[in-house]
């Protein structure tokens, strides 16, 4: 359930350059018009756009936007305007040029966990083409430890996307798991293997009988150590597959309802998820805080950033 609104009629992909172009003309940049085009067009669209663009000024999109816009409004049409790899590629990157601590860790396994094997794969294909190394190269040369050895094959796998499920896996892996938490082997190459490569099918009904099993969720098991940055990031991993609305609610509301936005977390949240399941975060956002995400957002941002984002969340000022 996306919250992006694109119009029955647009104009032409050219047209939208041209418009574009003039916003850049002139002393100041025409701030209203980018938002009004760039935040209605999807993904496909946004491509044309660019081609268009820079076939009519010589020049990307993107280095005109770096020139013209600064600051959280440059920040999010820079992100809005890339394609989803590259956008994922860019966010992993940026995770991986320093050693990876949370919440870096936490925006890989992100990129990991809530897409799918082949948007995976085609933000590891941009992560090549635009960076010359692999992810996992860099993934592991930044991390240690159990975060290694959990990152690096989770953004390595491929899983299957099928809803078959074996139920004896399920029940033998379920054991295997509750074994492992028992005795605190929190990074046991098993428990690693199990959360990194099966289905996310597969995965679920392996908790089901986790839960029914031994009477506890899995996540309320990991909590033993509440401060304890590994094992938050291994109950963050498990909500993003099994309730990614829930995981990207909690980042919302640590991103808003605080001293300072996180605006950094907030302009990733909506500028990944407006194609996908916004909608649903955004329910999920009242639902846990009484109050709609779009009011909470135009209560805490202002000026051009807050008209982007209030527009990839579905609402116009």
């Amino acid at each position: 359930m996306a919250t992006l609104k694109v119009p029955a009629q647009i104009p032409s992909p050219e047209d939208d350059a041209e418009q574009l172009g003039k916003a850049f003309q002139g002393w100041g940049t025409d701030e209203g018009l980018v938002v009004k085009i760039l935040s209605h067009r999807n993904s496909a669209q946004r491509e044309l756009i660019r081609a268009a663009y820079a076939s009519a000024h010589g020049e990307d999109l993107l280095t005109s936007l770096d020139k013209e816009l600064s600051s959280d409004f440059e920040r999010i049409v820079m992100l809005w305007t890339l394609g989803p790899a590259e956008r994922d590629a860019l966010l992993a990157h940026e995770a991986t040029k320093k050693k990876v601590t949370s919440p870096n860790n936490f925006i890989l396994m992100e990129i990991a966990c809530t897409r799918s094997p082949l948007e995976l794969f085609k933000t590891k294909q941009a992560y090549q083409a635009r960076y010359k190394r692999s992810i996992e190269e860099d993934v592991a040369y930044h991390t240690s430890g159990d975060f290694r050895r959990l990152l690096v094959p989770l953004v390595s796998t491929f899983r299957y996307v099928g809803d078959d499920v074996n139920t004896t896996l399920a029940k033998t892996e379920a054991k295997i798991l509750h074994e492992k938490i028992a005795d605190k082997a929190y990074g046991d190459e098993e428990l690693i293997r199990i959360l990194t490569t099966r289905s996310k099918t597969q995965l679920n009904a392996t908790l089901n009988h986790y839960n029914n099993e031994y009477g506890n969720s899995i996540t309320k098991d990991l909590k033993t150590d509440p401060d304890n940055e590994y094992l938050k990031l291994l109950r963050s991993m498990i909500k993003c597959f099994i309730f990614p609305e829930k995981y990207f609610e909690k980042v919302l509301r640590l991103a808003i309802n605080k001293m300072g936005t996180d605006e950094w977390a907030l302009t990733r949240v909506v500028t990944t998820r407006a194609e996908v399941d916004l909608q649903r975060i955004a329910d999920e956002y009242q639902r846990r805080n009484s109050v709609p995400l779009d009011i909470a957002v135009s209560k805490d941002t202002s000026g051009d950033y807050k008209d982007m984002l209030l527009a990839l969340l579905g609402r116009e000022e």
